[in-house]
């Protein structure tokens, strides 16, 4: 079975830019996982959305 390996979109970047790097590693996505981001804020304490975080599995091109 091939090695999976995980790779996540950092902060500044595109997804496409991502792509492009797993890309240039030798990868393929399989999987892509999306996971909301919440933050407390003022004095509530209530959580509120900050952003999303967006995770590619991935197999090798050539197993």
């Amino acid at each position: 079975m091939a090695k999976k390996i995980k790779v996540y979109v950092e902060p500044n970047e595109t997804v496409g830019e991502c792509l492009d790097r797993i890309a240039q590693m030798g990868y393929r996505p399989v999987r892509r996982i999306e996971k909301p981001v919440f933050e407390k804020t003022g004095n509530k304490d209530e959580p509120v959305h900050s952003h999303q975080s967006i995770l590619f599995e991935c197999v090798p091109l050539n197993p």
